[in-house]
């Protein structure tokens, strides 16, 4: 039986970038820095090469390639009298731009329960951009923890009345009524996955839920070396099934 090939880690480059501002598949042909022994161009050059050929054509995996790179370049502009370049556009108004180069008018949204207020913005927002904005809660049914088979010690506030949340439900609802893309706004991590999986529309997050940073997950990526620290040195104990 051959050998695993070695996981790639392009994570590794980011030292390339600090020191050359480029790294090997972000530079011109005759200026590009030497690949890492793993880099995916030199260890898996067929998958990238037929996923890339999926790109050309008239299917609509093709088309949505085309319209987020076109997206991409529009979300940036030149700073007048210079070579800066900057962004313009937050991810709303990229995701309002991507629906329209889609010609997509019914958008989804799967909200979790605690961020109702900003899925009510965003709908406002959607709908004037002359879009159809429907929003489905992850606590629809409103059916108690207890029947997925977990213990009261399992819910936030034990002895209370606590729903599951129910993602499947979210997405064949948006299903049901013909969303053609769908926008994430703080289910939790696995529900998340749950609903991507079974929605027929597709998926982009907006809000990726994080509680203790305000919904800013990137935050512990930058605080490592004060806040978060502890993230490299203490194990995320979890209790045992």
């Amino acid at each position: 039986m051959a050998d695993a090939p070695k996981p790639p880690s392009c994570a590794s480059c980011s030292a390339v970038w600090q020191k050359s501002g480029t790294t090997n598949c972000w530079s011109s042909p005759e200026n590009r820095p030497g690949r890492p022994a793993n880099c995916p161009s030199k260890t898996a050059p067929e998958i990238i090469d037929e996923s890339f050929a999926q790109y050309r054509g008239d299917s609509d995996d093709a088309r949505l390639a085309r319209m987020a790179a076109k997206v991409e370049g529009l979300c940036y502009q030149k700073m007048p009298g210079s070579d800066a370049v900057v962004a313009r556009w937050t991810r709303v108004e990229d995701t309002i731009a991507l629906a329209k180069l889609m010609g997509w008018e019914k958008i989804g949204i799967a909200t979790c329960i605690g961020l109702l207020e900003e899925t009510k913005q965003l709908a406002a927002i959607l709908e004037a951009q002359g879009l159809e904005a429907a929003s489905v809660c992850c606590k629809s049914g409103s059916i108690d923890k207890l029947e997925l088979g977990l213990e009261e010690s399992d819910k936030v506030r034990p002895g209370t009345f606590e729903p599951a949340c129910n993602p499947i439900a979210q997405a064949e609802i948006l299903n049901r009524c013909g969303t053609q893309m769908n926008i994430i706004v703080g289910l939790c991590v696995g529900h998340d996955m749950l609903f991507t999986k079974y929605s027929k529309a597709p998926v982009t997050t907006l809000v990726c839920k994080d509680r203790v940073t305000g919904h800013n997950p990137a935050a512990v990526l930058y605080g490592q070396n004060f806040y978060f620290k502890r993230l490299q040195k203490i194990p995320v104990v979890v209790p045992e099934e």
